[in-house]
């Protein structure tokens, strides 16, 4: 599939000539002459990279990255016809990735979109193998952050370890056991009641009603498992 970018500007030559040089590269361009139908198609079209001119009728193009950035987080190369620092300041404050001066070499500007592209997806992957989704539990392996339905749930360092090994687990049934031993790094010697009281604190913590907990399920004479 192609990658597919978003140039707003109210300029249809240069619309039309950075639209050339992106489908040229193997590019799928959308052009829009201005930020609010750009907006609007961002409901409901999927892109990958936004061109962003500053000076646009309606809105200007730091407005509309205001905008963008309050629910897309795709990359942003902003064009603006001034070279005064403030406003490379207040796009990049905005929320744009990159800056460009008009006027501008259109294969400096391609090396740039290729450039963010691959940042962009580059950190997407590592993103998606950072953050364990199940149903409306997210675990941040990251950042050590969890949250369901959005809310965060704070969790003790020994808590966050036990479910983040379950949840990278999921569908596997661990002992208890095995559980002292990865979390604890120590041989499991009486380590049943350690891992249940802290089983116990997990579920009171990410369940909506701890007695029949949907997330870490007991699988009796075994262990556990998500």
């Amino acid at each position: 599939m192609k990658d597919r970018i978003l140039i707003m500007d109210d300029d249809e030559q240069i619309r039309n000539l950075i639209a050339i040089y992106l489908e040229n590269e193997g590019f799928e361009a959308l052009k829009v002459s201005n930020a609010v139908s750009g907006l609007a198609l961002l409901e409901e079209q999927e892109v990958d990279l936004i061109i962003l001119d500053i000076m646009m009728p309606q809105m200007n193009g730091i407005e509309a990255a205001f905008k963008i950035r309050e629910e897309k987080n795709m990359p942003i190369i902003m064009l603006s016809a001034k070279s005064e620092d403030m406003d490379k300041i207040s796009g990049l404050t905005a929320g744009a990735d990159d800056y460009l001066t008009k006027p501008f070499n259109p294969l400096e500007l391609i090396a740039r979109v290729k450039s963010q592209i691959r940042r962009y997806k580059k950190y997407n992957q590592r993103a998606e193998h950072e953050i364990i989704q199940i149903g409306d539990l997210e675990i941040n392996r990251s950042t050590r952050l969890v949250f369901v339905r959005g809310q965060e749930i704070r969790l003790t360092p020994k808590e966050f370890d036990i479910l983040e090994l379950l949840a990278r687990h999921k569908g596997t049934v661990m002992s208890m056991g095995k559980i002292y031993e990865a979390v604890w790094q120590a041989d499991a010697l009486k380590s049943d009641s350690t891992v249940m009281v802290h089983i116990t604190k997990i579920r009171e913590k990410i369940e909506d009603n701890p007695k029949k907990p949907i997330y870490i399920k007991t699988i009796w004479g075994v262990g556990y498992r998500i």
